[in-house]
């Protein structure tokens, strides 16, 4: 499963393009990965946990703490805007869909849900054409004056984490990384709140 937000993205200091069915994850030949198969539930392990990161557990209370994605979120990168739109937490879980457009037209799109399950909260991405695939919460970090919710997946072939920092002033950076083929990968995918009717930003 790749991020099916296709954007523009920052990658190990190179602009390069990710997406979720036929753009390439920037390597050193540049060529597109096949998308791979979903992890099953029982892949999925957690990660070392960071130093000064806080460990989670199944509760609710770690789905709640998600809540502030409530709401829409917008950001364009060379020439493809991409967007997220997440409901508020209804029982145990946040549902979400994902969507990039370039010259006027849908590319690709993706249904998403954090969910808390018996065996602990988990990002669950079903992208255009593919299977379900998810990550697992394995880290809520302080950082500065932003906080870092990690999701990992270390079966997955790329990315083996997505990681979601909250920011200042409305700010959101979904991050996709890991390793594709044995080379360290990462793209950032910058976004900021913005009002679902408009699509004007927020400052928050």
């Amino acid at each position: 499963m790749r991020r099916s937000l296709l954007a523009a993205a920052v990658v190990l200091g190179t602009v390069g393009i990710v997406g979720c069915q036929t753009a390439a994850v920037p390597s050193s030949t540049s060529s597109a990965a096949s998308a791979p198969a979903a992890a099953t539930p029982s892949a999925v392990t957690a990660l070392p946990i960071a130093p000064g990161a806080q460990p989670v557990s199944t509760d609710i209370n770690d789905v709640l703490a998600l809540a502030w994605l409530e709401g829409c979120w917008a950001g364009n990168v060379n020439q493809r805007s991409f967007r997220e739109q997440w409901t508020a937490v209804r029982g145990n879980m946040l549902l979400g869909v994902g969507s990039t457009v370039y010259q006027g037209k849908v590319q690709d799109y993706q249904y998403l849900r954090i969910e808390a399950q018996p065996d602990g909260v988990f990002y669950v991405a079903l992208p255009s054409g593919q299977a379900e695939a998810r990550f697992k919460l394995t880290a809520i970090t302080p950082d500065q004056q932003a906080t870092l919710y990690t999701f990992s997946n270390p079966a997955n072939d790329f990315p083996q984490e997505i990681v979601y920092r909250r920011g200042g002033e409305g700010w959101l950076y979904a991050t996709i990384q890991g390793k594709l083929r044995g080379e360290p990968r990462k793209a950032v995918f910058p976004m900021r709140r913005v009002d679902c009717e408009s699509g004007d930003f927020i400052r928050q």
